[in-house]
């Protein structure tokens, strides 16, 4: 539940604690949008919060924050790698104080060594989201705790895959509404885990800044493409179901994330003209609706013919292969932009950090990148360079921290 951080008796007592000096002691194209059949109409609502970079996100709870929370404008994914001294023993202490830092962090409280606690004031409904690789799981409660699905994902034709994006240990996810928030969370967050890991990669994402546009508005990614309808709605059974684990054991009430860095060849998507783009897609890129429907949320009708006889629709565009074949195939997406400085004459570097959670990657997940791997009009465009796969512990209750459920 998100909380305003100047509530009476919170953001004063927090000021003080601050200032009083305590807190400074110790398919690639899969990544463009998966489309089912759980159709809805983004909810298009004004928000009245008050001012923005007051709220917070409870970090205590079943579930981590940062998966049904609304999703935040900035996000930094980081994956560690373990030293090689870091056991179980060590893992669990890193999780300890990490947990700790993310409670107080997403409280609008700095860290207990927090060098810059006024940056900490300002938690614009910041969110921290830890993960553990198949690696980070074996030291952790060996090799029969990992699930069957947490690994490397198959190879497919169309990945050129590159280990500075790929892989890695333990994941920390931090988004916020303010990228000064973010940039204060991931520092601090590394700070305290250096003894126990190093950084694999960083990987940076962006979305229309808050307020920009009506709570519910679909993103759209750098291709100018809607991308994230019909997404399971959190807070419903609908969502339940696809996310969180109902498996036995200590990943029960967790879920599975998928991060694929989606390279987008802008320079040659600049030569397709509006038609040809919506061709590829199979929605309208002007405003996201099927080429058989007139908005958004309309149900794609695949039958539907030109006077031609050929199908409105191509069998090669995206949301054709991306529609479920079995219902298990519904995957919930939380995707971000990058842009990062080009090289030679390109015009840009720019992608799709595109993020899935489920919770079953080989059922969920595997058969839609299969499908559109073997056969979309958008892979033209796109190529898959980074790729990754993490359990999500399920949250943790005051007291105790995420990873408790394996660790302990």
């Amino acid at each position: 539940m998100s909380r305003d951080a100047t509530e009476p008796g919170r953001g004063l007592s927090r000021r003080g604690f601050l200032f009083g000096g305590a807190a400074a002691g110790a398919g690639a194209a899969v990544a463009l949008g998966v489309d089912r059949a759980l159709a809805s109409e983004p909810r298009a609502t004004l928000d009245a919060t008050g001012l923005n970079g007051a709220r917070t996100v409870d970090f205590h709870g079943a579930h981590q924050a940062g998966i049904a929370t609304p999703i935040a404008s900035h996000a930094t994914y980081v994956a560690l790698d373990l030293h090689g001294d870091t056991d179980r023993d060590a893992l669990r202490r890193m999780m300890r104080v990490l947990s700790d830092d993310a409670a107080r962090l997403m409280a609008g409280t700095g860290a207990l060594a927090d060098t810059e606690p006024e940056l900490a004031t300002v938690p614009a409904a910041l969110t921290v989201t830890f993960g553990f690789g198949p690696e980070a799981v074996r030291r952790g409660g060996g090799d029969a705790a990992a699930p069957a699905w947490l690994g490397p994902l198959p190879a497919f034709d169309i990945d050129a895959l590159e280990d500075r994006w790929s892989g890695g240990d333990v994941l920390l996810l931090v988004s916020a509404d303010d990228a000064v928030t973010v940039a204060h969370a991931v520092r601090m967050l590394l700070k305290d885990s250096r003894s126990f890991a190093s950084v694999r990669w960083r990987q940076d994402g962006f979305r229309r800044a808050y307020g920009s546009e009506v709570s519910g508005t679909t993103m759209r990614n750098l291709f100018g493409q809607v991308d994230g309808t019909t997404n399971p709605e959190p807070g419903t059974s609908a969502f339940d179901d696809v996310v969180w684990t109902s498996d036995p054991g200590w990943l029960a009430g967790g879920t599975s994330l998928v991060l694929r860095r989606i390279r987008l060849d802008l320079d040659v998507w600049d030569e397709v003209d509006p038609v040809a783009r919506s061709f590829a897609v199979g929605r309208r890129i002007s405003d996201g609706a099927p080429l058989t429907g007139t908005r958004e949320a309309d149900e794609p009708n695949f039958e539907a013919t030109t006077a031609a006889g050929n199908t409105v629709i191509s069998p090669v565009a995206h949301i054709a292969r991306s529609r479920p074949v079995d219902p298990r195939e519904v995957i919930f997406r939380r995707g971000y932009n990058y842009d990062v400085p080009p090289t030679g004459d390109a015009v840009s570097e720019s992608g799709l950090l595109f993020a899935s959670f489920q919770a079953d990657v080989d059922a969920q997940f595997t058969p839609i990148q299969r499908r559109l791997a073997e056969g979309d009009l958008l892979n033209t465009w796109t190529t898959p360079i980074g790729s990754a796969v993490f359990a999500i512990p399920p949250g943790c209750q005051a007291g105790g921290y995420v990873g408790q459920t394996l660790l302990d």
